[in-house]
């Protein structure tokens, strides 16, 4: 495209915040025009985000600068970064026309108001037709990209089983007793056991390929004692060969340029600060065993945002976002 395409960022100081202007600031065809924050309005991009200095003299702004004939008069598109909750609250206060938007709380991943549950690799086509996109939750994003491809033929006959870790940016930058240092370091632990709130997208994502899908998906979830990243093992009892198995992932995601069917084991550290997702399949007696790691932040959060900005916008979903990572 010719013309750059016109960017607000709402919540912009949190960690969320932080990676979409990491990745918008060197995005060929991105203008941020603003970074909204409460608590740093006024404040340099590099006083929440110091890797930031010298990448950008941009400021935080605490206005909500969409008044028509100011700053958002000027928008293609907004990024929602705020507290679950909020967005609704926001977008019910605050009308945007003519002005796309990408949410990346859960308030909309039911489908509500218009928006699209914004998984490129369930349903990339209406995500480039529409003008409101819910991002999916990074839980969810790990877990039905494991499974999608069993969905889409017709093989989860059986409860699924989940065991997932993720680092503590997954909790968002407020603390709180389980969030800082002296507690995640040298620890680890279950929460919400059978009750994550992502469970629902996951079952109805399922459905989506599976409309017969009525199992269980029994998600067990951990803190890890690390900062980024997710690692979900997800078993379920399965007929078929390993061979046919990895055949229908492959050609699932042959054209999927993010997922990737590794033939070796997978770690969280290959996909550090990228937007890929990484699979490895087993198969033990009957059952199938689907790891999936990805970075919380950029595959479950804003790398998937700027993802589906690309597609909305009609962009090669890959623009910005062949991203390395850390590797040691």
């Amino acid at each position: 495209m010719n013309s750059k395409i016109r960017i607000g960022i709402f919540g912009a100081a949190g960690y969320a915040g932080g990676e979409l202007l990491r990745i918008l600031l060197r995005h060929p065809h991105a203008a941020v025009n603003f970074a909204h924050s409460k608590s740093q309005a006024g404040k340099p991009l590099y006083a929440a985000h110091p890797d930031l200095m010298g990448d950008s003299a941009m400021s935080f702004t605490g206005d909500v600068p969409f008044i028509k004939g100011g700053p958002a008069g000027n928008l293609d598109v907004i990024f929602l970064c705020m507290g679950h909750g909020e967005s609704r609250t926001f977008l019910a206060e605050n009308q945007f026309e003519g002005v796309k938007v990408v949410d990346l709380s859960q308030d909309f991943r039911d489908g509500s108001d218009g928006f699209v549950y914004g998984l490129p690799e369930l349903q990339r086509e209406r995500i480039g037709q529409a003008d409101y996109v819910a991002n999916p939750g990074c839980f969810a994003t790990a877990i039905e990209l494991a499974l999608l491809p069993l969905a889409k033929a017709g093989r989860l006959q059986a409860d699924v089983h989940v065991s997932a870790v993720t680092g503590s940016t997954g909790a968002g930058q407020s603390l709180s007793a389980t969030t800082h240092f002296s507690w995640r370091s040298g620890n680890i632990s279950v929460y919400k056991a059978f009750t994550h709130q992502h469970l629902k997208e996951i079952k109805g994502s399922l459905r989506t390929l599976q409309p017969g899908f009525a199992a269980n998906v029994r998600f067990i979830p951990y803190r890890g004692n690390f900062t980024r990243g997710i690692l979900a093992s997800c078993y379920t009892t399965c007929d078929l060969p390993l061979e046919e198995v990895q055949g229908l992932y492959t050609r699932y995601y042959a054209a999927h340029p993010f997922t990737h069917v590794s033939p070796v084991e997978v770690d969280i550290k290959q996909v550090l600060s990228t937007n890929k997702c990484l699979l490895h399949l087993e198969k033990h007696d009957d059952q199938l065993l689907v790891t999936s790691v990805i970075d919380n932040l950029t595959k479950g959060a804003s790398g998937q945002a700027v993802q589906n900005m690309n597609l909305l916008f009609g962009l090669d979903e890959e623009t910005g976002l062949k991203l390395k990572s850390v590797g040691f």
